[in-house]
């Protein structure tokens, strides 16, 4: 557990998920973690299935230099609560579509987390996890000039992708 698969140093941001069926969904998490050269290590634990191996994941989280952790989980989305309670650092829960409800059971689940054991909650699915990597890099660009640097330059192309949008569409429908 804990070894980084993207080639690179020790990681800093931990990807859980319940099942190897989140992969689609949480592998965007890992996409924009590596645009933003923010080493990170991905597991599959399961809070119910596998609650021992979940709890060595939380407990020695800290020790092998992780700085948050994103967790997808669907249902009653129980792993990012167990993962908070189990460890101090900042833990982001993306709610997925495993049920008939469309997500909507594990984004209440990920939300309603008692008082003192907090987690954040990001959107249901793909921009959940996207959202959750951008998230985790921006805790840790507190610390970290260049990634900071990273972040603000993505903001710029965002804002560069919508004006270049606006343009096509007036071309388009004024032109």
């Amino acid at each position: 557990m804990g070894n980084s698969k993207n080639g690179e140093s020790s990681p800093l941001v931990g990807i859980l998920m319940g099942s190897d069926s989140d992969l689609p969904v949480m592998g965007e998490a890992a996409k924009m973690l590596k645009k933003f050269g923010v080493p990170f290590e991905l597991e599959i634990s399961s809070a119910h299935r596998s609650p021992e191996r979940t709890r060595q994941y939380a407990t020695t989280a800290i020790e092998r230099g992780l700085k948050a952790v994103i967790v997808g989980a669907g249902g009653a989305a129980h792993l990012a609560g167990v993962i908070a309670a189990e460890t101090t650092l900042p833990v982001i829960a993306v709610p997925l579509s495993a049920t008939s409800l469309g997500g909507l059971d594990a984004l209440l689940s990920s939300v309603q987390m008692p008082k003192g054991i907090p987690v954040a909650t990001m959107a249901i699915g793909a921009a959940g996890a996207v959202n959750a990597a951008i998230f985790a890099c921006e805790i840790i660009a507190g610390s970290d000039a260049n990634l900071a640097g990273k972040l603000l330059e993505y903001r710029k192309e965002l804002a560069r992708g919508v004006a270049e949008k606006s343009e096509k569409a007036k071309r388009e429908f004024e032109g």
